[in-house]
């Protein structure tokens, strides 16, 4: 077990041999669930008391950093966890983005979001474990409800932000322990990013955000163990980025430096992407 980040080449490497285990080792071979809390800054575990943070960090081990790949976004950083690679190989560059060679536009809010076409650039975790003859559950991980290569996890939750925490969880326990138990799982929730953005991380309101976060993984650690899964499935809690406070004198006003009717606005923040017009 970790706290909140892991080396994603050592992770992806031990995890590969793992999930590459020959079938005729099915019944002995380990489980693991990947979860990640979008925005979770690396010091938040410090802000408040987080009983349940500690308890891992006491059973397993902690990380001192992660390396995230470039853009610092949910899209990018979620696809180089599941599949190993930057976001200029696997193709996930943004959370916004615009392929001019195809004329095509893609936004994590809106329906090209499904495309499998702009995800097959890679293979993610779930779809190598499926060919190895094994069994998947993805819990609005980014990109787990697409027909990657064909193939969707053997288990998936089409993405519902309004989903509980709990429910996710549960679904998950349920895929874990039931008679074609999943041997790999993966398991999204968007906080503190939202709150992160909405109120800053620094802010002092931040905090109760914190204190839920270490209570929904509270949550997860009671539903494994109430399941008899706690001994069993290996449990890596990491984060996409981190975030820095906006400060006044940080700001770049693009207006100063180039006009609106030169360009086409692509994406923004932490980079903002501009397509110049012709």
């Amino acid at each position: 077990m970790t706290d909140l980040s892991v080396i994603k080449s050592c992770f992806l490497s031990c995890l590969l041999v793992l999930l590459q285990t020959s079938s005729s080792q099915q019944d002995e071979q380990s489980q693991l669930l990947l979860v990640s809390f979008d925005g979770f800054r690396w010091d938040y575990v410090n802000r408040v008391p987080t009983p349940n943070f500690r308890a891992l960090m006491d059973e397993g081990v902690q990380v001192e950093q992660v390396e995230n790949t470039y853009i610092t976004k949910t899209y990018p950083n979620h696809y180089t966890l599941v599949t190993g690679l930057h976001a200029e190989t696997h193709g996930i560059v943004a959370n916004e983005m615009y392929d001019p060679v195809h004329n095509r536009s893609f936004s994590m809010e809106g329906p090209e979001v499904y495309n499998a076409w702009w995800w097959e650039e890679a293979v993610p975790l779930w779809v190598t474990n499926q060919k190895a003859g094994r069994k998947s559950g993805a819990a609005m991980w980014p990109g787990s409800d697409v027909a990657i290569g064909g193939t969707y996890p053997t288990h998936y939750l089409s993405y519902n932000a309004s989903m509980p925490f709990e429910t996710r969880v549960e679904k998950l326990i349920d895929w874990f322990s039931g008679p074609e138990a999943i041997n790999f799982g993966v398991l999204y929730w968007e906080e503190p990013d939202e709150s992160g953005h909405n109120l800053g991380p620094e802010s002092p309101l931040m905090d109760v955000v914190i204190a839920d976060i270490d209570d929904k993984l509270g949550f997860l650690r009671g539903k494994l163990k109430n399941a008899g899964l706690y001994d069993k499935v290996n449990l890596i809690v990491t984060s996409d980025h981190g975030m820095m406070q906006l400060s006044h004198d940080k700001i770049i006003e693009l207006d100063t430096y180039v006009s609106r009717d030169l360009y086409t606005w692509i994406d923004k923040s932490p980079v903002v992407g501009i397509l110049p017009k012709e």
